[in-house]
């Protein structure tokens, strides 16, 4: 009862259809040889119509149907191709022969022509894809009712197998920290900032395009933690004097000149 019901519930699929085909008699084989289309007497076809091929489950039906009122002429039942039911002739790739059925048991072989060679073409391919589909079920179906015997995919490493990673970052990672080298440790265990890229430092630029004095170095009292060295700052010089900056002094006490009372400047001569 299930199969039966499985049956009504399929659903009839049209695989091809074809406007212009005829029907030759064809005479019965001699031999093993196969069929030549030569012999078929083709400017005589027996009929003419359309053809379609539909699909009800697994098996293929090709149907020879009136152009006009769609009646059945003759219907050929296909469960396998390449097979008996379906064969091509030997001299030509336009003409097939068919084995027809009539619903009684009786069944007979006759000729089928397409005018086109496109037609033909297809017709073939629409056999080929549906049965390719039937094979593909089966095999789904095989592989549903035992799920164990399909083949299992591994994706465990074997004993003794490894894998290598070559990854160009890393590469530059550990080649950075393998030639960092340590910072100087300081009085008190502090680690000392390493100096700047490049090894030359800029003197600060003053105003006005002097030159700063020198800065003594600052020195640490005892007792003194290491922070209060490292964050003071250097106190400038003082001032030098005034006699310190007439640079024309002993030059004028060489020349033996009196400088003149009345100019503005100290610091310069009149000659």
């Amino acid at each position: 009862m299930a199969a039966m019901a499985a049956e009504e519930e399929e659903y009839e699929a049209v695989l091809c259809v074809k406007p212009a085909v005829h029907v030759y008699r064809v005479p019965p084989r001699a031999s093993n040889r196969g069929y030549r289309a030569a012999e078929w007497q083709l400017d005589q076809p027996a009929w003419s119509g359309r053809l379609r091929i539909t699909a009800k489950g697994k098996i293929a039906f090709i149907k020879l149907e009136d152009k006009t009122s769609g009646e059945l002429f003759a219907q050929a039942p296909v469960e396998q191709f390449p097979g008996i039911a379906v064969e091509s002739v030997t001299d030509s790739s336009r003409y097939f022969v068919i084995r027809i059925e009539d619903g009684n048991g009786r069944r007979a072989f006759i000729g089928v022509g397409f005018v086109d060679r496109g037609d033909a073409f297809d017709f073939n391919v629409a056999l080929q894809d549906h049965f390719k589909w039937v094979r593909q079920q089966s095999e789904l179906a095989k592989q549903a009712q035992n799920p164990d015997q399909g083949p299992k995919l591994d994706l465990g490493f074997k004993e003794g197998q490894t894998i290598k990673l070559n990854i160009a970052n890393m590469k530059k990672k550990e080649g950075a920290t393998g030639n960092t080298r340590p910072r100087p440790a300081g009085p008190g265990g502090l680690s000392l900032l390493p100096p700047p890229p490049g090894g030359k430092s800029s003197a600060p630029v003053c105003p006005s395009g002097e030159r700063p004095s020198s800065l003594s170095a600052p020195t640490q009292l005892p007792g003194t933690p290491i922070t209060d060295s490292l964050l003071s700052w250097p106190q400038p010089a003082a001032a030098p004097s005034a006699a310190a900056t007439d640079v024309w002094g002993d030059f004028a006490k060489a020349s033996g000149s009196a400088s003149n009372p009345t100019q503005t400047n100290a610091g310069w001569v009149q000659f």
